[in-house]
């Protein structure tokens, strides 16, 4: 009895209700907007590979609603990556005739690059279930944003749940960053996973309270490694965020790294990959 209620207090959703429940049984474009990062201070991408629209880019389109059995439903969402390998003529690119940024690849998020959101919440336990693919340079990603970083983004704020190396299987990271001055500032943790994120489903998750953040996997808080308990991130602008009645939209992600040595040759396996999601959820 003492294991299962300390089982039930470590979990994230216990005493609160289900407000945003993203199945994927279709991809709602009242919902979700594709493309380039919602922003006006950068061009919206960044990595290896361009976001594409709704409709696609180049010929491919990344985004499409497939059958699986691993999922509740039965469907899932898949965000691909392509490489293109020629000259492209994506809007906004800076990578269009950089053969090694000749990728189409795709972005998912609830806010637009005008300032709307379409979906967003002050505080909540944020959470997806996703399948990573397994990858030299993929850079999956579920993630958070607040509204005022789209059109005042001189102080910004970014949680990500997960980021994950598509060559690191069974490690990922979760961050807070406090973009811009004054009070810059970054949190980090490294997070080894007991099972292989690249061939498995495995729920990510981050409780965002009024001051505070805590990263989650499988439900479980996130152990930080030099204190030994769970990982707790002060947000240090949640006055700010107050003040301006400020709001959290999330973002689902599939990214190629540049920072890392790309593929000397580049393999035919490695020309087109994908990743799954079964969910996008939010407890409040």
């Amino acid at each position: 009895m003492l294991g299962g209620r300390a089982l039930a207090a470590s979990d994230p959703t216990s005493g609160r209700r289900l407000i945003f429940d993203e199945q994927f049984r279709t991809i709602d474009w009242t919902i979700w907007e594709a493309g380039r990062k919602a922003t006006t201070f950068d061009p919206g991408f960044y990595g290896n590979s361009a976001f594409a629209r709704s409709t696609g880019e180049e010929g491919f389109n990344p985004y499409a609603i497939v059958d699986d059995d691993a999922t509740a439903n039965g469907k899932a969402l898949q965000i691909s990556a392509k490489y293109i390998g020629r000259q492209m003529s994506v809007p906004h690119y800076y990578g269009n005739g950089d053969p090694q940024k000749q990728w189409i690849s795709g972005n998912l998020q609830t806010a637009r690059g005008d300032g709307t959101i379409l979906k967003g919440w002050r505080t909540g336990y944020f959470e997806t279930r996703m399948i990573f693919p397994k990858h030299p340079l993929t850079w999956p990603a579920f993630w958070l944003m607040n509204g005022r970083s789209i059109l005042f983004p001189k102080t910004s704020i970014e949680i990500d749940v997960v980021e994950q190396k598509g060559f690191e299987p069974t490690n990922y990271g979760a961050y807070l960053h406090e973009w811009g001055q004054p009070g810059e500032r970054h949190a980090e943790v490294g997070v080894r996973t007991p099972v292989d994120m690249t061939t498995q489903y495995c729920r990510y998750g981050m409780l965002v309270t009024e001051s505070e953040c805590r990263p989650y996997f499988e439900r479980e808080p996130v152990i930080d490694p030099a204190s030994g308990r769970p990982t707790v991130w002060p947000i240090g602008r949640a006055a700010e965020i107050k003040a301006n009645n400020d709001l959290f939209w999330p973002l689902v992600t599939l990214a190629l790294r540049a920072d890392v040595p790309y593929p000397d040759p580049l393999l035919p396996e490695h020309m087109e990959t994908s990743m799954r999601v079964d969910y996008v959820k939010v407890y409040a």
